[in-house]
C-alpha cells in the first residue's frame, strides 16, 4: 500500500525540454495511448487551422504573435518531466529540484497530476510544453468529459490498492471523481477558506510530504507541516476533509 496524492497542472509551464522527442506513447495508461492520441491530435489539427484569435482564446492570452512554432506539432517538441514542466505557485513552493533523490522517486511515483491537455499523468511523465486554458473547449469538444469517461476505469485501478490524498482544484473533479474513501486538505488564514492561494500551501504540504515519504494515512495525520495547526476534522461521504490555520 502507499499515499497516492492527486494534483492539479498549472497555466505557467517552463520552455526547458530535453533532448528527448515528446511521444505519448510513453505515458501511464499506455493501453489508453489510442484515446489520449485523439485529444492530442485534435489539439496539433486545431493549431494548425484555427485563426489567431481562436488560438487566443484557447491560450486564455490577449497578445499572441502569430508563427511557426506557435502552431508547430506536439511530436516534434522535446519534452521533460510533468513535474518540471509545471511552473506555478504550487510547484515553485513544492521546488522539487530542491528535493533529496528519494524524495524526488516519492514524487515520480505517486503523484498523480491531472493535465487539461494529457489527461491524468504520472509526475515523472514527459510532456512536450503547451498552452491549454483551464476548461476551454477545443472546437466545441469537451476535453474534460473525455478523459472522465475514458480514462476513469484505469484510473480507478491504479488506485485501487492504495490510500488517496486528493490535493487538486474542484474543477479538476470533471477529470476523475474519487469513488473510495479520500483525504483533502482546506486551508484557512484569519478563519477565512483560501482559494487561490491555497496553491501556495498544496505545493508546501506535498513538499514536506515527500520529505517523509508517506505512505498511508496514519502517517499523514501523524505528521505536523510546518506553520499549519490542525483545526478541524470532518467526514463527509467519502471525504475526509482536514481544515488547518495557517499561523505564520
Amino acid at each position: 500500500m502507499a499515499l497516492k496524492i492527486l494534483f492539479s497542472p498549472s497555466e505557467s509551464k517552463i520552455s526547458l525540454n530535453t533532448n528527448d522527442k515528446f511521444d505519448g506513447k510513453n505515458l501511464i495508461f499506455s493501453e489508453l495511448f489510442g484515446k489520449r492520441a485523439e485529444i492530442l491530435k485534435r489539439y496539433d489539427e486545431f493549431l494548425k487551422s484555427a485563426n489567431l484569435d481562436e488560438i487566443k482564446k484557447l491560450f486564455g492570452l490577449k497578445e499572441l504573435e502569430d508563427s511557426e512554432q506557435l502552431r508547430e506539432s506536439l511530436s516534434k517538441k522535446g519534452s521533460i518531466k510533468a513535474i518540471l514542466r509545471y511552473d506555478g505557485v504550487a510547484y515553485k513552493h513544492l521546488n522539487y529540484r530542491g528535493l533529496s533523490v528519494e524524495a524526488q522517486k516519492y514524487i515520480d511515483n505517486n503523484v498523480l497530476i491531472f493535465s487539461n491537455l494529457f489527461g491524468p499523468i504520472l509526475a515523472k511523465d514527459e510532456i512536450a510544453e503547451y498552452k491549454l486554458k483551464q476548461g476551454e473547449k477545443l472546437a466545441g469538444f469537451d476535453i474534460c468529459k473525455f478523459y472522465e469517461q475514458n480514462f476513469s476505469k484505469a484510473v480507478d485501478s491504479f488506485l485501487e490498492n492504495d490510500e488517496i490524498l486528493d490535493l487538486r482544484a474542484k474543477f479538476y473533479e470533471k477529470f476523475y471523481v474519487i469513488k473510495k474513501e479520500f483525504t483533502t486538505f482546506c486551508f484557512l488564514k484569519n478563519k477565512k477558506i483560501l482559494s487561490h492561494h491555497a496553491k501556495a500551501y498544496r505545493g508546501e504540504v506535498l513538499r514536506q510530504i515527500a520529505n517523509a515519504k508517506v505512505t498511508n494515512k496514519d502517517e499523514l495525520m501523524g505528521l505536523n507541516f510546518e506553520n499549519l495547526k490542525l483545526v478541524d476534522m470532518k467526514k463527509i461521504g467519502l471525504k475526509n476533509e482536514l481544515t488547518f490555520e495557517i499561523c505564520e
